[in-house]
């Protein structure tokens, strides 16, 4: 039987560029980053519950950035199509971008508390 280890959704050369090389420095921003998305995550799915586009493309704009230094690809394309959806004030398919939001965030979570562990 053969198990497939998960994609990483942590681009670990990347956020070490992004970096100047600083291992350090990365697993500073990677504890930060754990402590303060659930909050970011928690803002936009009050802002769908309440069809708040403005808060949803705000919310979502703000974590796109924060998951970009990890060159998140899953977690930060699924806040574009958030913020994307709040700029344009199309809320209806929030429920699936969202859901491709969290999955991405759980990856990226597991593989930043990893790198914590180093």
């Amino acid at each position: 039987m053969t198990s497939q280890m998960p994609e990483s959704a942590l681009d670990r050369a990347y956020a070490l560029q992004r970096v100047g090389g600083d291992e350090e420095l990365l697993k500073e921003i990677a504890a930060i980053f754990l402590e303060d998305y659930p909050n970011s995550l928690a803002e936009i799915r009050i802002a769908i519950a309440n069809s708040d586009a403005r808060r949803l493309e705000t919310s979502a704009h703000t974590l796109k950035g924060s998951a970009a230094n990890f060159g998140a690809r899953v977690a930060v394309d699924s806040a574009l199509r958030l913020e994307q959806m709040g700029r344009a004030r199309l809320m209806g398919q929030s429920a699936d971008a969202l859901r491709d939001l969290e999955d991405g965030l759980a990856q990226l979570h597991r593989d930043l508390t990893a790198l914590l562990q180093l």
